[in-house]
């Protein structure tokens, strides 16, 4: 976070005036939120309300046994709808299917209270194309909490970034469903009511759809925290297999940074991913066709026990070795009080000289690890570049 200049001492009635040197201004890394990206407190009150109800109202209506099966259709049926969905087909196009069955997918995202497919698969889209940089929406080098919910409150992504999701915004369908996206989390409501009473309705949907909420914000936040890296990418991302269980195998996330356009983010047999399971069960009645899966030789590749320089986790080391280096900079300006002129100026003059050195080796160190970045990135194009000359790379 930024470092506030430090408040100026008053003076002390024994010794005199006192004598302190100039607070330095507030020190800002790439990373800090911009004041345009504040969490609107009033239009955020449904989203709290929804869980205080979601926590209070089971307690008052009870939890009967067609609740729960309310709640785990609510959980795990719409969670289907975001992976399968927003996620592998409008945010990646992972596979192919029908117009028909393109619809269907849109509206099932939709009674998830994520807002619409357009918005959802675009924003998406802008999260991988600055992944784990300063343009990232969503990354948790910007603060756990804010890649988790805190940039979904916020008004400045509150519009869609139809730029990124030309492709779906041609269909007037989607747009519809877009336009209308929260009038299908009351159908979800209405349906729970009807069918379990306001037990289906506390605990079965809202208690479901806050468990949904938090189970897909997992993926961008704990994801880029918790786990292990087996690729080299240029992000943060992280396989878990305990958010893959409870995301319906999103939990693969370092698999899925590889190789985004993978209908299959779980790579390997023990890898958990249902959320392929039910795709490729799809896939042989027709309702989706071109799964694309990463080939062998990608699967074998850009391994980081293989030694390859894993430059994600290095940039992310580096970003907060950078905001340690200026919030420390920052602190010099801590006052500088005393009785006598002069012992002032000579301190301040020493810390002058304690600035200037650290900003000529920060100066020759941010030299240095630019250099050597930008050839590990260079390094990585060539690679790229090699392997699909190779014909090693898919679509």
């Amino acid at each position: 976070m930024p470092i506030s200049p430090q408040p100026t001492a008053p003076a002390d009635p024994e010794v005199g005036p006192a004598v302190h040197s100039l607070p330095l201004p507030r020190v800002r890394s790439p990373y800090d939120r911009g004041p345009d990206e504040k969490i609107n407190r009033k239009a955020s009150i449904p989203f709290f309300l929804v869980h205080v109800l979601a926590l209070v109202g089971p307690f008052i209506v009870g939890i009967s046994v067609k609740a729960v099966i309310v709640f785990l259709v609510m959980v795990w049926g719409r969670e289907w709808f975001i992976t399968a969905g927003y996620h592998r087909y409008f945010a990646h196009r992972a596979y192919k299917t029908s117009r028909a069955f393109q619809l269907f997918l849109a509206v099932g995202g939709a009674t998830c209270a994520q807002k619409g497919p357009l918005w959802w698969a675009g924003n998406h889209r802008e999260h991988h194309r600055y992944s784990d940089t300063e343009l990232d929406i969503h990354s948790p080098l910007r603060g756990f909490w804010w890649s988790h919910v805190g940039w979904i409150l916020c008004d400045k992504y509150d519009e869609v970034p139809i730029e990124r999701i030309r492709d779906f915004a041609k269909y007037p369908e989607l747009r519809f469903v877009e336009k209308w996206n929260g009038l299908f989390p009351w159908l979800a409501a209405v349906a729970a009511f009807l069918y379990a009473g306001w037990s289906g309705l506390f605990f079965g949907f809202l208690f479901g759809t806050v468990v949904l909420w938090h189970n897909t914000f997992l993926v961008n936040s704990l994801a880029h925290v918790m786990g292990r890296r087996r690729y080299v990418t240029d992000d943060t991302s992280r396989n878990s297999l305990l958010i893959a269980i409870t995301t319906l195998g999103e939990g693969w996330h370092n698999n899925h940074h590889y190789y985004q356009a993978s209908a299959r983010n779980g790579f390997f047999w023990w890898e958990i991913d249902v959320t392929y399971y039910v795709l490729k069960a799809l896939s042989w009645v027709g309702l989706v066709r071109d799964l694309k899966v990463p080939s062998a030789e990608m699967l074998a590749a850009n391994r980081v026990k293989d030694g390859n320089f894993d430059i994600g986790t290095f940039k992310a080391h580096w970003v907060r070795a950078q905001a340690t280096v200026a919030h420390t900079h920052a602190n010099l300006g801590t006052r500088v009080s005393g009785s006598r002129v002069h012992a002032a100026e000579s301190l301040a003059e020493t810390r002058e000289a304690l600035e200037r050195a650290i900003e000529t080796r920060k100066a020759v160190l941010d030299e240095f690890v630019a250099t050597s970045m930008a050839s590990a990135e260079e390094l990585a194009r060539v690679t790229r570049r090699s392997n699909r000359d190779l014909g090693l790379l898919d679509g």
